[in-house]
């Protein structure tokens, strides 16, 4: 009974060391018999116990090599540490020492500390200044070099500055003081708009400008190299330029000057910036160049009707005074109508001289309202450029905000350039237009006056 409960057990013992033992690819062989399935379990447990052997053996030849590696690694931290001290000790001791030469070494400074710190302040500043300067396109860059490593020199407390070396920084201020006065011409490299470097002959004005071909230069300080600006100030201002850059040696000549910066300075960069009579114009975009047309054509159409009409009234007033009609004036014209009708009653007569005179008219008076309209018409376009920039403004301020002005200085101008456009054409056509139309009037009145006299006559011919 108990071999019967055995075989159970076995044949789970079995299965389950089989599962374990066999790769899950291949295929479960069919077990015929009881002493086949306790073979092939025997020969799982001792494939396994041969891995697991293996695996123990492995695992202790590891922990020996690890506990070997531990024991050296201790051993470096313990030389390491007894470096570390000993170094320690000879860091305290070099700070005592470092302390007690520091200490002499101020007591033997003196009163010079305070020298020294003014020379370093000077010398800091004239590199800077120097930096920048006109001059240094001439002098180079060796001196601010040359102030910089004395600056440091100054600040440091392991070497001090020798007598030669205090003495060029006075040289360096007080050559710079010279040529700060002085008006003088050499040739050097002068790069271009377009980056190229060529040579040309520079006139430099003191700490303030230079100058070259008649143009304007800059000191671009990355390169060390003079630099023609990307833009020059009005026809005016180069025009000096030209006449100092020709200038002879004893020559007095007037140039302009700007005083407020060793580099050019603001007046210049702000003259530079400031735009063109074109460049503001162009500024009011489509809206300003329909103005500026129209104004220029209500101009043009002006005295073109001015001098009609001083045509025709110095021929009506030749015509007053000649008893003879010429029919190639408004006058003449008239008075035939006049004399032909002579005879007639004073009624008809009346009634034929101002048929004649309505006739006139028209010519006199065409055109003159179309200036009148050019006049009315300027000032609304005007504000329709000011309110097309303003809504460009107002884009600008919703999309980018407020903290850049640049963003918002295209819209802004378009407003105002257009209203000063349409107020720079309604001026001179309204204007004109009051002179046409007093002409006209006045070649009207003599014609209205003749008119008057050729009726009065023929009353008193009855």
């Amino acid at each position: 009974m108990k071999n019967l409960y055995l075989i159970p057990a076995l044949l789970v013992l079995s299965l389950s060391s089989f599962v374990f033992a066999q790769d899950a690819s291949e295929e479960v062989q069919e077990i015929s018999t009881v002493e086949a399935l306790l073979a092939l379990v025997k020969e799982g447990k001792t494939q396994e116990q041969s891995a697991n052997d293996d695996r123990e053996n492995e695992f202790m030849a590891n922990k020996n090599k690890q506990a070997s590696i531990l024991a050296a690694e201790k051993r470096e931290l313990a030389r390491q540490e007894k470096i570390a001290d000993t170094l320690e000790a000879t860091y305290k001791k070099n700070e005592g020492i470092l302390r007690v030469k520091e200490d002499a070494y101020k007591k033997e400074l003196g009163s010079l500390t305070e020298l020294f710190g003014h020379l370093q302040s000077s010398a800091g500043e004239a590199a800077v200044q120097f930096s920048g300067s006109l001059t240094g396109a001439e002098y180079g860059q060796e001196r601010v070099d040359f102030l910089n490593n004395l600056t440091g020199k100054m600040s440091g407390a392991t070497e001090l500055p020798t007598i030669r070396e205090i003495e060029g920084l006075w040289y360096e201020l007080q050559r710079e003081m010279v040529a700060s006065g002085q008006v003088v011409s050499f040739t050097t490299d002068v790069i271009d708009v377009d980056g190229v470097t060529s040579q040309c002959e520079v006139t430099r004005v003191g700490l303030f400008n230079a100058v070259c071909d008649g143009k304007y230069l800059e000191y671009a300080t990355t390169k060390g190299q003079y630099a023609f600006l990307p833009r020059q100030p009005a026809g005016r201002f180069t025009k000096t330029a030209k006449r100092i850059g020709n200038a002879e040696v004893g020559d007095q000549v007037r140039f302009g000057v700007d005083p407020t910066g060793p580099t050019g300075g603001s007046l210049l960069a702000n003259l530079i910036q400031t735009p063109s009579l074109l460049e503001r114009a162009q500024q009011g975009r489509e809206v300003g160049y329909a103005i500026i047309a129209v104004g220029i054509i209500a101009v043009i159409f002006s005295f073109w009707k001015l001098f009609s009409l001083y045509t025709i009234g110095t021929a009506v007033r030749k015509q007053a005074n000649n008893e003879a009609a010429d029919i190639a004036n408004p006058l003449g014209r008239v008075l035939k109508v006049g004399k032909d009708n002579f005879d007639k009653d004073i009624d008809t007569l009346e009634l034929k001289l101002a048929e004649a005179i309505m006739a006139e008219r028209p010519a006199i008076d065409s055109g003159i309202g179309f200036i009148k309209i050019i006049s009315v018409i300027a000032p609304l376009a005007g504000l329709l450029g000011t309110v097309t920039g303003m809504i460009v403004t107002f884009q600008m301020i919703t999309l980018y905000g407020t903290g850049d002005p640049k963003l918002m200085a295209g819209g802004i101008s378009q407003a105002l350039v257009t209203t000063v456009l349409g107020l720079l054409v309604a001026i001179p056509t309204s204007l004109l237009h009051s002179f046409t139309q007093s002409s006209a009037r006045g070649i009207i009145g003599i014609l209205e006056e003749q008119s008057t006299g050729i009726l009065a006559e023929r009353a008193e011919s009855k």
